[in-house]
């Protein structure tokens, strides 16, 4: 009996990583090509991005979580007419001056004139120009000490490469909430100059 509900289980865990595969595998992310990689760092170059976009006050874990539904409301159409819009990879977010702001890149076949107009003020579109980015990737459940730790990791090591970040960072999250934290792909990302 123990045998059977442990093979059981053993294929509810299989079942469930291959959803999640499949699943993972379905969304489409954002363009870039790699000019340098060093284990989970990398120097990109990223084409010009068309944007959705909200701006939230808060921590960042609370300006995620705001920004998220009303994005989530766009590209699902259930405030405006028109088509939906697939879910892409990652959901971005950065500060200025207290104020975060949460993106979801538009798939690529869309352009500002194409995609449908947001139903109100709250959301906004956007077309992000073209740049050079330094990325650091790592998987784990958000937390301040690990995305510090990392920030840190990629700070020393574009300093080894004379790399001066011309803006604040950008937070890039590529799952769902219900992937484990071992599974998941994180990143932090500077538009670099030199």
């Amino acid at each position: 009996m123990i045998l059977i509900l442990a093979l059981a289980l053993l294929a509810v865990v299989i079942g469930l990583v291959g959803f999640w595969y499949f699943q993972t595998r379905n969304v489409e992310i954002a363009r870039y090509e790699v000019i340098e990689a060093d284990g989970p760092v990398e120097v990109r170059s990223y084409p010009a991005l068309t944007v959705a976009e909200v701006t939230r006050t808060g921590t960042r874990d609370q300006a995620v979580r705001a920004g998220f539904g009303p994005l989530a409301r766009y590209i699902f159409a259930s405030e405006r007419g028109g088509e939906k819009i697939a879910m892409t990879a990652p959901v971005t977010q950065s500060e200025d001056g207290g104020n975060w702001t949460i993106r979801f890149i538009m798939p690529s076949g869309y352009t500002l004139a194409s995609l449908p107009k947001p139903a109100g003020a709250d959301v906004t579109l956007a077309q992000m120009p073209a740049a050079r980015r330094a990325a650091i990737r790592f998987s784990g459940w958000w937390s301040v000490t690990l995305f510090d730790e990392q920030n840190a990791k990629l700070l020393a090591w574009m300093k080894t490469r004379g790399l001066t970040p011309s803006v604040p960072p950008t937070f890039a999250y590529y799952n769902d909430p219900f992937t484990p934290g071992f599974l998941r792909r994180n990143e932090i990302l500077y538009d670099v100059s030199g």
